[in-house]
């Protein structure tokens, strides 16, 4: 047996070499931050948030618009820009640009909740808005601050639409007064920038790799700690020398991973221990209202084993943990970061409050929004925790959401998240099916740039893809990422659906320098009985 695959040796006075982890380069963006409380303000309109993406991505759509229907004509006649949606007349060959609003009989409708009772809840998860058995009931509507034109024509059954998308459509009225789209554009890729474009002065490692992982689900039951302790030990690399790594179809070298990404859904359900809630029915609780937590249903082991297992791995390796649906953050996106007060061991390696100079230097734990942009090893991320992919499903026909695409051609959480880039809007049903923070001045979910990886947390599988503008999509990882430092035809960007932890136990590890991808997957004996 080798000596260094032995767990039980007598001492020895050999001396090893110390193993140092890859140093990381990390430049987050606070993109998703939210005012202060005091000027935090929830009076504001909605509708607000459509027209500031109308006016910020209607020029991109009419420049791909133009570019691609200029001299266009049908029967000797030419298509023409119109302005706006009441401007469409009935014959005429022309194209406008507006935003998509899909009515669908069940998508959640918040002011059919306000006429049951004077306080709601979130609504619950629907798999799908589409009614199957009626899809003509779905109507897909063109809007501008003009009005709505209802969209027609079997040109809408092949391109993935959800509401909010701006688009520009090609077509003409009919007699009863819709609008038979014949093409539709989209704003397409938005700039991508050069690979250290913010970090000029820093030194440029390419080594390392960047590791993400989402979907912890921590309970605080007996049933978390194995799954984590296995995870922590991997990661501060007690399950083998780099030798022992490094051998063919072992697990990947641990002290080569620069970054853990916690890409949201760390804790699981709300465990309760008394019975004042009835959670199954989604009753209240009689009674007056009380302020605060109530101490019979309030559970602190979550939180606990969380706080726990990030302290043990923040002296070895820089965490970046992101909120999630079910982590106590605000349920509206963009959720804010976990409040470093719920971390009484880990918080220790959090970074100042910021000064009043702006914001402070990222720490070696960084707590942040979901979404969340930044720079890790010199490459734009921009990612979420999940739901914005989960939501733009739900207006989507792919057969079954967590399986393969029927026609075989693409996986369709990876057809979604290309569609967003494409869109230009990484949220794009917020705020109509996906509550939101209600923006006056912008709209934060625009892309101003174009992420060299984009990823979304708590998927159902594994799967990757790289995408490049004006090209077909290309499966399963087999196409090499290019330097952004080097030039290129155009953007090309990683697309990346990581798992749920809970459920299969897989780690996903990113490469620094090309941006490859490789899983490393954690595994426990269920045992006889269980297995059968």
């Amino acid at each position: 047996m080798e000596t260094d695959t032995q767990f039980l040796r007598p001492p020895s006075d050999e001396e090893y070499t110390p193993i140092n982890r890859e140093p990381s380069h990390y430049n987050p963006l606070h993109t998703f931050r939210l005012p202060p409380g005091q000027d935090r303000h929830y009076q504001q309109q909605y509708g607000d948030m459509y027209f500031l993406r109308l006016a910020k991505l209607k020029p991109a759509a009419e420049q791909i618009a133009l570019e691609a229907w200029d001299g266009f004509s049908i029967a000797g006649e030419h298509a023409r820009r119109v302005d706006r949606v009441l401007d469409v007349r009935q014959g005429e060959l022309c194209w406008v640009a507006g935003t998509i609003f899909m009515d669908m009989p069940l998508k959640p409708n918040i002011l059919d909740d306000l006429t049951k009772e004077n306080f709601t809840l979130a609504p619950p998860p629907r798999p799908t808005y589409l009614d199957l058995a009626h899809p003509e009931s779905t109507q897909i509507m063109l809007e501008d601050e003009s009005g709505r034109l209802r969209l027609t024509g079997n040109m809408l059954r092949s391109v993935p639409l959800a509401t909010g998308a701006i688009v520009a459509v090609l077509g003409t009225e009919n007699k009863n007064g819709d609008f038979e789209a014949i093409d539709i554009k989209v704003p397409d890729f938005a700039p991508q920038p050069r690979r250290w474009e913010r970090d000029a002065g820093k030194k440029r490692n390419g080594k390392g790799k960047i590791a993400f992982v989402s979907g912890l689900g921590i309970t605080g039951t007996s049933s978390d700690t194995l799954s984590l302790e296995l995870l922590s030990d991997y990661l501060l690399g007690y399950t083998g020398s780099p030798s022992v790594a490094a051998q063919d179809g072992a697990l990947p070298d641990p002290s080569s991973i620069t970054r853990l990404v916690i890409a949201g859904n760390s804790l699981g359900a709300r465990v309760t221990t008394g019975s004042s809630i009835d959670s199954a029915a989604g009753k209240k609780k009689a009674g007056p209202r009380k302020y605060g937590y109530d101490a019979s249903a309030y559970n602190p082991s979550p939180i606990t084993q969380l706080d726990a297992f990030l302290a043990e791995l923040l002296p070895s390796i820089p965490v970046t943990l992101m909120s999630g649906e079910s982590d106590p953050a605000n349920f509206a996106l963009p959720q804010q970061p976990i409040h470093r007060a719920m971390f009484p061991r880990a918080r220790a390696y959090c970074a100042p409050p910021p000064s009043g100079d702006g914001e402070s230097e990222p720490g070696w734990f960084d707590s942040v929004t979901n979404p969340w942009e930044g720079d890790v090893d010199g490459w734009r991320l921009w990612g979420s925790s999940g739901q914005n992919v989960d939501d733009v499903l739900r207006y989507l026909d792919f057969g079954d959401p967590e399986g393969e695409d029927p026609e075989g051609d693409a996986e369709p959480r990876m057809r979604v998240m290309e569609a967003m880039l494409r869109w230009r809007c990484g949220v794009p049903t917020a705020p109509d099916t996906l509550w939101s923070y209600p923006f006056q001045s912008h709209d934060p979910f625009v892309m101003e740039s174009c992420p060299h990886l984009f990823f979304a947390g708590n998927q159902p599988r594994f799967k990757t893809t790289v995408i490049e503008g004006d090209s077909p999509l290309k499966l399963n990882g087999d196409v090499q990422m290019a330097d952004a430092d080097e030039p290129s035809g155009g953007p090309r960007v990683r697309l990346l659906s990581v798992p749920r932890f809970r459920d299969t136990g897989e780690l996903v590890l990113v490469d620094a320098e090309t941006l490859e991808v490789e899983v490393v997957q954690i595994g426990m004996f269920a045992g006889e009985e269980e297995k059968k």
